[in-house]
């Protein structure tokens, strides 16, 4: 085995205390998706969706939330595994990262970063984002900063990266995914023949029956469970 290719979902970092961002009434934390998600919120109501994006950033710096059992097994094989590891997470936050995993590939941005609709620069940010925020004391890039995130109907980071580690990884393990947001849920699509294919949920997704092993339980154990065998058969 050369290249593991790993994509996590939502319900990897639920488990370290982060509300998933969909709800099963469709509504986002309490928000309509089109009214904090969509570039189109942003024009119509820009205090709404940056107010909506403090929250949760703020929610992301609580120092109860830590990264958890499965996050720290994902960096204990990258550092153990003498092939190509590639994580790729639809999440917004840091956990991977606090954890220790390095090739990591956010393909929804990352909540912890904003971007000047202007010049397209992205700069570090913990703190609350205000039409009127401005990075590095530059004032050039007042009313230009947004949430450094993907919204629907924009296209998700990092794609030709992911679709070349795709395309001739030995392994693909979905982590924690709802199997209904695309292009997320289509990447196993772009597996090669001989790719072994596996999910780990807690319950099936319209995506499963694609996979050739399903590990239905919490992340926390089941991951670590998974990739120690990994590390055993090598």
């Amino acid at each position: 085995m050369n290249k593991v290719v790993v994509l996590t979902g939502a319900g990897i970092s639920q488990e370290s205390g982060i509300r998933t961002f969909r709800g099963e009434d469709g509504l986002w934390e309490g928000y309509a998706v089109e009214d904090v998600a969509t570039p189109q919120a942003f024009k119509i109501n820009p205090d709404l969706v940056l107010e909506f994006y403090n929250q949760r950033r703020a929610a992301l710096l609580d120092k109860n939330i830590v990264p958890n059992a499965a996050h720290i097994a994902l960096c204990e094989f990258e550092s153990k595994f003498s092939g190509e590891f590639v994580l790729i997470t639809q999440n917004i936050d840091n956990l991977h990262e606090r954890a220790g995993s390095k090739n990591i590939l956010h393909m929804h941005g990352e909540l912890l970063k904003v971007r000047s609709e202007e010049t397209g620069e992205v700069f570090e940010w913990k703190e609350d984002l205000h039409r009127k925020s401005h990075p590095q004391n530059r004032e050039d890039l007042v009313g230009t900063m947004r949430p450094h995130i993907v919204w629907f109907g924009e296209a998700p980071f990092e794609m030709i990266t992911i679709e070349h580690a795709l395309r001739d990884c030995d392994l693909f393990v979905a982590i924690g995914t709802s199997g209904v947001v695309y292009p997320a849920a289509g990447l196993v699509h772009s597996t090669p023949k001989h790719c072994r294919r596996v999910e780990i949920n807690l319950e099936q997704t319209p995506v499963s029956p694609h996979f050739h092993e399903k590990r239905q339980g919490r992340a926390s154990s089941e991951v670590p469970q998974f990739f120690q065998e990994i590390l055993n058969s090598l």
